[in-house]
């Protein structure tokens, strides 16, 4: 078939022209919103020569093209079935309102923390960098890089004065990123942020280690603390959530040509008595027991804690609740200095680059399916899975099921040694950069059990006909046939 062809199909397996609300498409991915997505054909679909895969997510049903030819696919789709075009940012809306309270608090923390993940991202590399100067035994026996090359020691603090930036202001980040998302004005996020950190108030750390020494505002007879939230999450989201909706009703109602010197003032005096007075404290010791009660679990079953979390990373990228625990990953770094959790659920991104390169060598008699699977591979160890994910491996399931188990032992042995990063870092093969140096060779190593074990499993249910549902091409018939093979006991 052709170009025009085979758009055309697409648009008859995802249900037609009038199965189509609305159209927009990022840099690999056709996304729609569809009225009914069981009209959907996925097998059909999937065999499309333009079609790389398939996947639903947060009310958008996604199809993988590739670089530079979505562009093409999409202006003939639209073109096809006058479907609405909109921007990705106007998808987000429309498909907002979609799903369950748990689903659409998940988008809200995604909208958020995706935006600044980039700097987060630099910045422990940053660290990671500082890391690979700073410390003995990497370079020299028993000394630093810095110790025989002293020339470097300014470099290396001014590095780090960088990195340290990222999660000094971190609630400056996030209050930008929340008033955006709940479409207050950005410019007085950063300055909710930055009252949030001021250096008049006696700061998180110095809190922690010596309550007493707290100041106070008596506002009328209202004893406020004067504490400060750095390295917070959860009070600043709920803190930009108060201060855009008095915002937005103070807009309703003050004449427009005084908006300007009343609604700014307000909506700060209003969102800033109630985060330092109430919601703050609140919120901050809810943040605090999720951190607390995370490490007790790493400290009284580091083995067991750590397996539960690898084995359930990979489906929680499905639902999107992977990004709950970026939240507490961001807290665990602007709080304690060091994460727990990331460097355990990395294995995850390994073990599904592993099994699509698996996936690779058993694929031989479908050449479109193996260059997904080897596209997909890179990705993967470049920290995006979602090719492989949704490519690769759900499409079989059993590659899934095997990155499951293998992530589950090597995320095991991982917390079991104590394995600590300074921030949530790069994905994939790089990620060892924001691992501190004196665990490196219990993270590679617990990487190279993930490795293996999802090699070993993927292979082993490939061979014993376990997880299936394949398919295969009967080239002497030149059909598509699809096998279904079940776990036997």
């Amino acid at each position: 078939m052709g170009f025009k062809e085979n758009v055309a199909k697409i648009i008859e397996h995802v249900g037609g022209p009038a199965n189509v609300t609305n159209a927009s498409h990022c840099v690999t991915r056709l996304r729609l919103v569809l009225k009914d997505e069981n009209l959907v054909n996925r097998d059909a679909l999937e065999e499309n020569e333009l079609v790389k895969g398939t996947f639903s997510a947060n009310g958008q049903y996604q199809v993988i093209i590739g670089p530079g030819t979505v562009e093409k696919v999409y202006q003939e789709f639209v073109k096809q079935t006058d479907a609405e075009e909109v921007s990705k940012d106007e998808m987000k809306q429309i498909t907002a309102e979609k799903g369950n309270p748990l689903q659409k608090g998940i988008r809200v923390l995604a909208d958020i923390f995706i935006p600044i993940l980039p700097a987060i991202v630099a910045a422990g590399l940053l660290l990671g960098l500082n890391n690979l100067l700073a410390n003995p035994g990497i370079f020299f026996e028993e000394k630093s890089l810095l110790d025989v090359y002293t020339g470097w020691t300014g470099f290396a603090e001014f590095i780090n004065v960088i990195a340290n930036t990222a999660f000094t202001f971190l609630p400056v980040l996030i209050a930008w990123s929340a008033a955006k998302k709940f479409g207050g004005s950005p410019l007085l996020g950063i300055v909710l942020g930055l009252l949030l950190v001021h250096p008049e108030l006696m700061s998180a750390y110095d809190y922690a280690a010596d309550p007493e020494g707290v100041g106070y505002w008596n506002l009328f007879g209202w004893e406020i603390a004067k504490i400060g939230y750095q390295g917070q999450v959860l009070p600043v989201i709920f803190a930009v959530w108060l201060l855009t909706w008095s915002e937005k009703h103070l807009k309703s109602f003050i004449p427009g040509n005084l908006q300007m010197l009343f609604v700014a003032p307000f909506a700060l005096i209003f969102a800033g008595l109630l985060t330092f007075g109430l919601i703050g404290p609140i919120t901050m010791t809810g943040s605090n027991w999720i951190t607390d009660g995370i490490l007790y679990l790493f400290e009284v079953s580091p083995a067991f804690a750590g397996g539960v979390y690898g084995f359930i990373s990979a489906p929680l990228v499905i639902t999107g609740m992977h990004h709950i625990f970026l939240g507490v990953n961001l807290q665990m770094a602007g709080t304690l200095g060091y994460v727990t959790l990331w460097p355990v659920s990395e294995t995850v991104t390994l073990a599904q680059g592993a099994a699509a390169l698996t996936m690779f060598f058993l694929l031989k008699r479908n050449k479109k399916l193996r260059g997904v699977s080897f596209a997909a591979t890179i990705s993967a160890w470049l920290g995006v899975t979602e090719p492989a994910i949704y490519g690769i491996n759900l499409r079989f399931r059993y590659p899934f099921i095997a990155v499951m188990l293998a992530s589950a032992v090597g995320s095991a042995y991982i917390a079991a040694q104590g394995v600590k990063a300074t921030s949530v870092g790069v994905g994939g093969v790089l990620s060892f950069l924001s691992v501190y140096p004196e665990h490196w060779g219990f993270y590679f190593l617990g990487m190279g059990i993930t490795f293996v074990l999802t090699v070993g499993l993927t292979l082993g249910f490939h061979k014993g006909n376990l997880f299936q549902t394949r398919k295969s091409v009967d080239k002497k018939e030149g059909q598509t046939v699809e096998t279904k093979k079940v776990a036997t006991s």
